[in-house]
């Protein structure tokens, strides 16, 4: 017996598109997910101004926006999230059923609470700015604090890249790792990771570090809590900016008799002086992933980059058949 037209059922589509951030990362997630990926058919006016319209009709479909906030290309960070914005909003025009933001680097998550008298709280301005767009869902990489899930006033994705860095880890480094936290606040991260390297006999410890008041992009390392004598130390950080705060803690690390350091995180930002100091510096590999692009002068001998893109893949499959994230990490992406 064949189903009446009120009984018509509908299939679900699943539907990826990028800005012009960073467009391979977008296409080997595509090609983890074994979708194609949409074509945004982005035109920029000569006074700037961006409209994107897709390609194929996205009515009813699960879509999914993916930028990574960063500045190429003679775009600013801010021209990134504005991109996106505008897209989402393309797509909630489009009658598309649910949007979901891809943030692989969530920009301004450092300003994610005052510090001082008279500033801004830009990461939940940000959130606020997509879900007015028309995101129900995001989807972001180590943010640079757990609390900036609770800025967006609907379901946060909050990934990690832990196992990736991890199996780095596992696959080139002897026994008897200490996993160093840059500040006090990432201990907790460094504690995890630990855990997991306990094949390799892995401990901890923490930089104490002074970041001078009215001050943006300078922190002096003070001292050492944890045994790193004879060690390899790695120092395990959500991104690499400027590269002075994890130059700086190399320095110390090798100076309380550390054998060798390397440096890992997630995002490498490396602004302004960050790929010279990085290369001069005592540290001896240098291990980011690539959720953001590298320009050809931002490659340097000391650098490794590792893939992210089965880990959004692994997500994006997981929300669109609405099967738990988490699970993917144990439960330990949540903070």
């Amino acid at each position: 017996m064949s189903p009446s037209p009120l009984e018509k059922v509908t299939t679900k589509r699943m539907s990826l598109y990028t800005g012009r951030t960073h467009p391979a990362l977008a296409a080997e997630v595509a090609k983890h997910l074994d979708i194609r990926l949409g074509d945004a058919h982005i035109a920029e006016f000569a006074n700037g101004e961006l409209r994107p319209r897709f390609g194929e009709s996205i009515r009813g479909g699960d879509v999914f926006i993916m930028q990574t906030h960063f500045g190429i290309d003679g775009r600013s960070i801010n021209d990134s999230i504005m991109e996106q914005l505008i897209m989402i909003d393309t797509a909630y025009r489009a009658s598309a059923k649910r949007i979901t933001a891809v943030c692989p680097f969530y920009g301004y998550a450092r300003q994610d609470r005052k510090a001082e008298g008279r500033e801004p709280i830009t990461a939940r301005l940000i959130a606020d700015m997509f879900k007015a767009a028309g995101a129900t869902r995001m989807v972001s990489l180590d943010l640079h604090s757990g609390q900036i899930q609770g800025f967006f006033s609907g379901p946060v994705d909050h990934l990690t890249a832990l196992p990736v860095l991890e199996d780095y880890v596992r696959k080139n480094a002897d026994q008897d790792v200490v996993i160093v936290s840059p500040d006090a606040g990432r201990v907790k991260v460094a504690e995890r990771f630990a855990q997991h390297l306990s094949d390799k006999n892995a401990d901890v410890a923490f930089i104490n570090k002074r970041r001078p008041k009215g001050t943006t992009n300078v922190a002096e390392a003070k001292e050492v809590v944890g045994d790193v004598e004879g060690r390899l130390c790695i120092l395990a950080d959500d991104m690499i900016d400027t590269g002075g705060t994890i130059v700086s803690a190399s320095e110390l690390l090798l100076a309380r008799g550390a054998k060798e350091v390397w440096a890992m995180a997630t995002h490498g930002v490396l602004s302004g002086p960050a790929v010279e100091r990085l290369e001069k510096s005592s540290i001896s590999r240098v291990v980011l992933t690539n959720t953001l692009p590298l320009d050809t002068d931002k490659v340097f001998t000391k650098l490794e980059v590792l893939s992210v893109a089965k880990i959004i893949a692994e997500a994006l499959s997981a929300v669109f058949d609405e099967t738990s994230v988490s699970d993917l990490f144990g439960g330990e992406n949540q903070s």
